[in-house]
């Protein structure tokens, strides 16, 4: 099953990770370093261009392949997206 995270940007359920709060979680400085260590690494993945409110982390393991999905919709809407669909 595929889940919708903004602008068209579909992911596979089952190589989701995580779903964030993008305000809540960067508090962290790991978080940030995090964020910032996919972006170098060329992980990351926007998928707004207006201010994002969530991250989703994912890792297909047949590809061996990460990466972080920065989006415009709310962590808690894609979660139930998620949920929907398990």
């Amino acid at each position: 099953m595929y889940i919708h995270i903004g602008n068209d940007r579909l992911v596979v359920s089952k190589d989701m990770i995580g779903i964030f709060d993008i305000e809540n979680t960067t508090v962290s400085p790991v978080t940030r370093e995090y964020l910032r260590s996919a972006a170098q690494r060329g992980c990351e993945i926007s998928c707004t261009d207006e201010l994002p409110r969530s991250f989703a982390v994912t890792f297909n393991k047949k590809q061996l392949d990460e990466k972080v999905y920065i989006s415009r919709v709310s962590s808690a809407t894609i979660a139930s997206r998620s949920n929907r669909r398990r």
